[in-house]
C-alpha cells in the first residue's frame, strides 16, 4: 500500500513525471461516445464496454461510436495502469491541467482499479480531433 504524503508543488511535478513515465499508457483505436439508458433499464454488457456509470436517471456507458450514435460527442480514449508501489494521487488533476493549458481543451476521465494489476486505472477521453495532439503531450511528459 503506498501511502500519500505531502510535498511541495516541485515535488508533486517530479513524482507526478515519474509516474507518467512508469505508468502503462495505451491510446485506443477507434471513436468512443457515451450511449445513455434510463436508470431503470441498466445497460447489457459487452467486450468493448471500457466502462459504466450511473446518475439518479441514466446509466452511461463508454463504448464505440457507430451509425446507432447519431448527434453525440465523439471521443478519442487512451488510457494508463498505475504500478502499484507508486504515488499517483494527484495525477488526474495534473496531467488534466497540462492538456487544457497546452492545447485547449477539457477532458474526462473514469477510474477503476484492477489490484492484479497494481490498483487504479484510469480512462481518458478528449474530442477525437484532439487525440494525436493530447497523446503527442503525454508523450513529451513520459520522455521529459
Amino acid at each position: 500500500m503506498v501511502s500519500v504524503s505531502r510535498e511541495t508543488p516541485q515535488q508533486t511535478e517530479e513524482r507526478l513525471r515519474h509516474v507518467i513515465a512508469l505508468a502503462d499508457f495505451v491510446v485506443h483505436d477507434g471513436i468512443w461516445c457515451f450511449e445513455e439508458s434510463p436508470a431503470d433499464r441498466p445497460p447489457a454488457l459487452t467486450a468493448d464496454t471500457l466502462a459504466v456509470v450511473r446518475d439518479d436517471e441514466s446509466w452511461s456507458c463508454l463504448v464505440p461510436h457507430d451509425q446507432r450514435h447519431q448527434d453525440v460527442e465523439r471521443f478519442g480514449i487512451f488510457s494508463f495502469h498505475f504500478p502499484a508501489e507508486l504515488d499517483n494521487s494527484g495525477f488526474v488533476g495534473w496531467l488534466a491541467t497540462h492538456l487544457k493549458a497546452e492545447l485547449g481543451t477539457g477532458v474526462f476521465v473514469v477510474c477503476g482499479s484492477n489490484r492484479a494489476r497494481g490498483g487504479i486505472y484510469d480512462y481518458w477521453g478528449c474530442p477525437i480531433n484532439m487525440l494525436n495532439e493530447a497523446t503527442a503531450l503525454i508523450m513529451t511528459l513520459r520522455t521529459s
